[in-house]
């Protein structure tokens, strides 16, 4: 049995840390309605930052107290004071805009460049992380665009925003979206009604994400006219994509040769996005997936970037990354086969 050794003065052991000195900030405020908001029901959003930073956040009058580490009572003061800052200028916030300022805050790399977003007319998206601008930059300055990630993270709403952010200023005149069915084969023949109500079930996150950044009519009118297209991933085959933003989702499960036929559609003046989640491959066994291998593939080569998402990016809820999580530690990921 090996003694306790405690603090020692001739080397040979090491005096347990002083704890960090803490800090008390008070951040005033001129406008208590607008603090109000800022404060949230019941103080929520105090609390969210409690939690998220380890500090002790209360309010009183029209200050805000703040007590902890100096590093986090600092990042906790930028972000009320420029959530605030929205408040005055007539923005909503909610727990997502103190959760995303507080995870750029503190991911502190020279690539950094702050909280990115997408304007849409019905709504402004800002990012939640930093992985999260690094994916709207991305798409903003190449043309082909590979998100891959655990669900909730963003990849296919934040591509369905950009999509229409486009489609509203005249950048391109048509959004596509496709996501091959359950089945790689595309075996859609046995469902009952036309064309388009074959694919809904399949597409339907692609939906909610549309109706989301974009007014209802708008939607509806523009899937009427065809430019707002669904399609099927067996179906873009022969084509040529121009002025359009391509989307195609869960792209874990094409093959390689469907993988193939999909990026070389890219016409002018096109923009795809290729969205997917490697550890959730539907594919028969021993079918390699064509996500992960296009990514290899094209890795290098101008005008393409991959975005990789991982578990701390998830945004859904806290939950959904405790989910994630327990799987990742079960080591139930992506099947050998398609590594």
């Amino acid at each position: 049995m090996t003694a306790f050794r405690g603090p020692s003065t001739n080397g040979q052991g090491r005096a347990p840390k002083t704890p960090a000195a803490k800090k008390r900030l008070v951040v005033p405020f001129e406008d208590n309605r607008h603090l109000t908001r800022l404060l949230g029901e019941y103080d929520a959003h105090l609390a969210l930052i409690e939690d998220r930073l380890g500090i002790d956040a209360h309010a009183h009058g029209n200050v805000v107290i703040l007590t902890g580490s100096e590093a986090a009572c600092d990042i906790a003061r930028n972000v009320l004071e420029q959530l605030y800052a929205r408040i005055a200028k007539g923005d909503d916030i909610g727990p997502g805009d103190f959760d995303g300022l507080i995870r750029h805050a503190r991911h502190e790399t020279p690539s950094n460049d702050g909280q990115a977003q997408i304007a849409t007319r019905r709504r402004v998206i800002k990012a939640r992380t930093p992985m999260q601008s690094a994916y709207m930059r991305a798409l903003d300055k190449v043309d082909l665009v590979f998100g891959i990630g655990p669900a909730g993270t963003g990849k296919t709403y934040i591509a369905v925003a950009f999509a229409a952010h486009c489609l509203e200023r005249g950048i391109v005149e048509r959004i596509i979206l496709s996501r091959p069915a359950v089945e790689a084969g595309e075996r859609l023949g046995f469902l009952p009604g036309d064309m388009r109500e074959k694919v809904d079930p399949y597409l339907r996150p692609l939906y909610d994400a549309l109706y989301d950044v974009l007014p209802p009519e708008k939607v509806e009118r523009d899937l009427e006219t065809g430019i707002i297209e669904i399609a099927p991933l067996a179906f873009m085959r022969g084509r040529t994509l121009a002025n359009a933003v391509v989307i195609l989702d869960e792209a874990q499960n094409t093959t390689s040769m469907q993988m193939k036929m999909f990026l070389t559609r890219l016409g002018e003046n096109s923009k795809m996005v290729v969205t997917g989640d490697p550890t959730q491959i539907d594919l028969p066994p021993g079918q390699r997936s064509g996500l992960e291998e296009a990514v290899s593939l094209l890795a290098g080569v101008p005008d393409i970037e991959a975005i990789r998402f991982t578990k701390t990016d998830i945004v859904r809820r806290d939950l959904v990354a405790k989910i994630v999580e327990a799987y990742d530690g079960a080591g139930t990921g992506p099947r050998a086969s398609t590594e």
